[in-house]
């Protein structure tokens, strides 16, 4: 299998946070258009920064590898890196790579033919931290590393790497002449970031010398102590850094789950943090409450006034036992009050930055096997979306534009942006039908599986696998529901049903069995314990219970006119009847011949509805996917298209059910990139087989491909005119959306809360991070309030 691999994986959860202070340029600056959010980081010029000082910044977790070139490098990793490695080229605020003056003076292909050659002018004053110069013993060691040419390191990925031939001095120790082998038209994207020497030079440096630790570093600040019983990782300010010296003292890298970000801001533990849409409304909450609390949020709101009179009733009670456990749980209650009271007042003083993240949220579908390795059903499904109402749920409550992604490899802003929906067209449900129509899917369509079989991919030889997946309220796993089939019964048959009692049994709202269309947006809702509103829909019978009742009840109905046949029979036997011919039994009437069931709204095709698994996780950071991907599914239903929704655990969700193929629909995120050719490739290239007879999808988990978008994919990574690399990638991405694998639906939001008086920090949006430019702002003089 090839070690191509998308930089910044860990992205499919979050963003890797960046602060863009640099200016773009060259000849297509307008190529892309503006970004779609700029960044949210109360710039502030550096005389207006205090000279020292400690931020605590928020991560996820510490980093099992400091190596981003090795598998398990996450998020922070390249945090760590960013601030304390060479980096080549960085990212400006509009998501494009330009050349990092720190280190370098110039970059440029110099030659094309025969062969590329590049040549690094390396900034006369960067130093490693040890004191030697930054130089071509580095750039060889990093290249010999990372080429595949050695098994013995454990790289992640060698795009590129590969396509160098040899590296050399040039004229003097600042140069660096770099000859490919192949053209590379991404060669900015290499050597960044760079490692020394010390730790490329050999396999087992490699493999283990840079896992728990850097000891030469060539950045604003150094790499201090990594403590995994407090979870956090120092930065210290480097004395021997050549460039503008860092603001802050200390970098401390804390970690801090998404959940107990709020708590952790409020307590002081975190200064700086990335949080979601429920901390974000909490920030909220404390600046329109002025950080008082009046029981209508927080772990007061969930007590009813008939649950606190219960309460009070048994604290105060006869009982001495449940009225000493009822005074102790109202005492824990009382305090978990108070302490959410004192981090609202708390988290008054702090400010919510907001931006769209460098990635993007997608529907993806798996054309592997079922209804979606259709391309004509794919289609339907990406037609029958509005992806604006989507990106309208997620971005608008947040003040943030929510215009849909139009590109699968860039993002507005970016060169190689362009909107290429078209080739698969927008919003029409009536284009959608005639797809369906067209590939044999049929309304009201015979069924002949068995009862709860499905179309989807599972049907052809998938399994489920829920072996680690929590059930039970809470869980977010409390069962399935078929949005458009359990609740598109077959006409005559559920208004049969409902004739004799069955849907008032069955816990359905009163009125026309038709007019209920048994929608759920939250099945928690429905949870042992929750408050309903109205009865669970998931308690319907399904069509086949609906026919099984009439069946009964017309056997009922017939074995009763024959028990009445038999006692008048024996009547007249008893009035002296005699001489007439005994009563002959009355045969128990054959079972009723059931009617065929068919699909009703839903379409069917070879005897299967058309039901698509959609798989959606069910983690407490997830609720906006579940929000979208409950709305996909009422989209789905208007064109016959029923969706079984299934949540399951976090831990699951990739590993059990997106890399292995165990789905139809799934919403996940991927991260943009500045180098599609390169880097977006392993997403899209066209699955092959292996020798056992399985797909090598690399990280194409839709596993839907061709040769053509391959072949555009290479002529880019090969192609050294800028302008034409990217209509290449233009041309792939119209490729990728006209066959329907993945439909980009809009920019992740990026919302981040800061600390008063932090400067040049926040939501960073498409940019790189300057990490010795943030800083504490210094108390406004009285010049500045006679300015006010």
């Amino acid at each position: 299998m090839t070690q191509r691999t998308r930089r910044s994986l860990a992205l499919l959860t979050s963003g890797v946070l960046a602060l863009p202070l640099l200016a773009g340029c060259g000849a297509a600056e307008e190529e892309g258009g503006a970004a779609a959010a700029g960044p949210d980081i109360a710039v502030t010029a550096r005389d207006r920064v205090v000279d020292g000082g400690v931020l605590r910044w928020a991560v996820d977790s510490l980093p099992d590898t400091l190596n981003t070139f090795q598998a398990d490098a996450d998020a922070t990793t390249t945090r760590i890196a960013g601030a304390v490695l060479p980096q080549l080229f960085v990212l400006d605020a509009k998501g494009r790579p330009v050349a990092n003056p720190d280190y370098l003076e110039k970059a440029e292909v110099v030659e094309r033919e025969p062969k590329q050659v590049v040549l690094y002018r390396l900034n006369q004053k960067a130093v490693w931290s040890d004191g030697r110069e930054i130089g071509a013993p580095d750039f060889v060691a990093q290249w010999r590393a990372l080429n595949g040419k050695d098994s013995a390191y454990w790289t992640a990925r060698n795009a590129g790497y590969d396509r160098i031939e040899k590296i050399e001095r040039g004229k003097n120790d600042l140069e660096v002449k770099v000859t490919f082998a192949k053209p590379y038209g991404d060669w900015r994207s290499l050597f960044g970031p760079l490692y020394p020497k010390q730790v490329m030079g050999t396999p087992e440096a490699f493999n283990e010398g840079a896992r728990g630790a850097l000891k030469v570093t060539a950045g604003p600040f150094n790499l201090g102590a990594i403590d995994k019983k407090t979870g956090t990782a120092a930065l210290t300010r480097n004395p021997r850094w050549w460039g503008r010296a860092a603001k802050l003292d200390t970098l401390v890298l804390t970690a801090v789950p998404r959940a107990a970000r709020p708590a952790a801001l409020a307590s002081g533990k975190v200064d700086l943090a990335e949080i979601d849409r429920a901390g974000a409304d909490r920030i909220a909450l404390a600046h329109r409450d002025g950080g008082q609390v009046n029981g209508a949020h927080g772990p007061a709101a969930a007590l009813t006034p008939a649950q606190a009179t219960l309460s009070w009733a048994l604290a105060h009670g006869s009982d001495e036992t449940k009225a000493k456990e009822e005074q102790e749980s109202r005492e824990k209650n009382a305090e978990a009050v108070k302490k959410y009271a004192d981090e609202q007042t708390a988290l008054r003083s702090f400010a919510v930055r907001k931006s769209l993240e460098p990635a993007y949220t997608q529907l993806a579908m798996n054309g592997a096997s079922g209804p979606l390795s259709d391309e004509r059903v794919r289609r339907a499904v990406a037609r029958a979306l509005d992806r604006k109402e989507l990106a309208e749920i997620v971005l608008k409550p947040l003040g943030l534009p929510a215009k849909p992604v139009g590109s699968h490899l860039a993002l507005a802003g970016q060169q190689a942006y362009a909107d290429n929906s078209d080739a698969l067209g927008g919003l029409d449900p009536q284009a959608a039908q005639a797809l369906l129509s067209d590939a044999g899917w049929r309304k009201n369509g015979k069924i002949t599986d068995p009862a709860g079989a499905k179309a989807g991919s599972e049907s052809d030889g998938g399994t489920k696998d829920d072996s680690k997946t929590p059930s039970g309220p809470g869980t977010g796993n409390d069962g399935l529901y078929i949005v458009g089939q359990d609740d598109g019964r077959n006409g005559a048959l559920r208004r049969g049903a409902a004739a004799h009692g069955g849907h008032a049994a069955a816990g359905l709202p009163e009125g026309p069995a038709q007019d209920f269309d048994g929608e759920i947006a939250d099945t928690d809702r429905f949870a042992p314990g929750a408050r309903r509103e109205q009865p669970s829909p998931v308690l319907a019978p399904g069509s086949l219970a609906a026919q099984q009742e009439e069946a009964l009840l017309t056997q009922a109905r017939a074995l009763d006119d024959g028990k009445r046949t038999a006692a008048d029979a024996e009547g007249q036997a008893e009035n002296g009847a005699d001489d007439k011919e005994p009563a002959r039994a009355t045969p128990a009437p054959a079972p009723a011949k059931q009617a065929a069931r068919t699909s009703g709204a839903v379409l069917a095709k070879d005897g299967k509805p058309l039901t698509l698994r959609f798989v959606l996780p069910a983690g407490p950071g997830s609720e906006a996917l579940r929000t979208v991907g409950d709305r996909i599914s009422r989209m789905l239903q208007t064109i016959g298209v029923a969706t079984e929704m299934k949540k399951v655990a976090d831990e699951s969700f990739f590993k059990d059910h997106v890399a292995s193929g165990q789905y139809d629909l799934a919403l996940y995120s991927w991260p943009a990139t500045a180098y599609p050719a390169t880097d977006a490739r392993p997403i899209f290239a066209k699955p092959e087989p292996a020798a056992d007879g399985s797909l090598v999808v690399e990280q194409n988990y839709t596993r839907v491909g061709t040769d053509h978008i391959d072949q555009l994919f290479d002529q880019a990574a090969g192609e050294l005119d800028e302008e034409q690399a990217r209509e290449l990638m233009r041309k792939a991405d119209a490729r990728i959306w006209a066959a329907a694998g993945s439909i980009p639906l809009y920019q992740r939001p990026e919302l981040v809360a800061v600390k008063p008086g932090l400067a040049n920090a926040g939501a960073f949006g498409l940019g790189a991070p300057r990490y010795q430019d943030i800083g504490w702002m210094k108390p406004p003089t009285e010049k500045d309030a006679k300015k006010k």
